[in-house]
């Protein structure tokens, strides 16, 4: 028997549960990964809240629960090339990462991805980075962010922004980021300018950049997409990865599966040379992965929430 979280029905964290499950194994085309972490993100709860968001991901009850992960290859199944047991790995597995156990289809699927960590990375860093990391380089590739503009990136100080403030700082950009008052110092130490969130933000930017900003991100909701417009950014220069397919003005949709495809490449050679940080908020152990949630679901957090075996 191994240990999981596992939901029967769709709701807030209390639907969560730590279960003793029957141990799985790789079959072919599989291996099995001894997780250590699990990063969390906000489609995670997403996905347990809301029956639509999950049949978006193929995903229905019973299921297991997070994406993000990193642990040790512990089984190998018939066919698979390039890993072997003890290699340390990280990537996706889809309802599956909070647990003892993950099994991951091997080459990556549209559901699970798994590639080596690398020498220099922890187990912990490394679980944060798929997900919001490449979410991240999508968001500032789907803007093309150049070296001595001013960018606007709306919930910096969150996942996914902690990420787009210091890549887009890594691309020369001048950064203002919408935070809260309370985050604003944090927002200061990873490099950018703050700016409050709420009615009145096109105003607030203005008095910081009075010149104009060349690009917009939004990875929370709507208001720095519509602030951004406002201020007269061309809507092929605004990006937003939380506003569904159809986002306000005709600005650009995107999201993780969008990233070029030597941006983990480049972000964990960033965290491993001390270009990047990864701020991690929280850990908690697998018992408490309704607290973890509750936190990370708050969307008050600086930085990452993880779960740790």
């Amino acid at each position: 028997m191994s240990r999981a979280v596992i939901y029967e029905k769709f709701g807030g964290p209390d639907v969560l549960e730590l279960r003793e499950v029957a141990e799985r194994h790789a079959g072919p085309g599989q291996v099995r990964i001894a997780v250590k972490a699990a990063g969390l993100n906000p489609m995670d709860w997403l996905i347990s809240s809301t029956p639509q968001v999950a049949g978006m991901f193929g995903v229905s009850v019973p299921a297991g629960f997070g994406y993000d992960f990193a642990g040790v290859v512990d089984e190998v199944g018939p066919g698979v090339e390039g890993f072997a047991v003890g290699d340390r790995v990280f990537g996706g597995a889809m309802a599956k990462a909070v647990a003892d156990f993950a099994i991951v289809d091997v080459p990556s699927t549209s559901v699970d991805a798994l590639f080596h960590t690398p020498q220099g990375l922890s187990d912990q860093v490394a679980s944060t980075v798929p997900t919001p990391g490449m979410t991240a380089a999508a968001a500032l590739e789907a803007i093309d962010v150049r070296a001595g503009e001013t960018v606007l990136i709306g919930g910096a100080t969150g996942g996914v922004g902690v990420f787009a403030v210091q890549l887009a700082k890594l691309a020369g950009a001048r950064v203002i980021g919408t935070a809260s008052p309370g985050t604003f110092d944090f927002l200061r130490e990873l490099g950018a300018e703050p700016v409050a969130y709420g009615p009145g933000l096109a105003d607030r930017v203005r008095e910081l950049a009075p010149d104009g900003i060349a690009a917009a991100t939004d990875l929370f909701g709507t208001e720095t997409a519509e602030a951004a417009l406002e201020l007269g950014v061309p809507a092929e220069r605004i990006s937003t990865i939380a506003a569904g397919p159809n986002p306000p003005g005709g600005v650009r949709a995107t999201g993780g599966a969008n990233a070029g495809p030597e941006a983990l490449g480049r972000i964990t050679g960033a965290i491993i040379e001390g270009r990047i940080t990864v701020p991690i908020a929280a850990t908690f152990p697998m018992e408490q992965v309704r607290t973890a949630v509750e936190l990370q679901a708050g969307r008050h957090v600086h930085g990452k929430v993880l779960i740790v075996m």
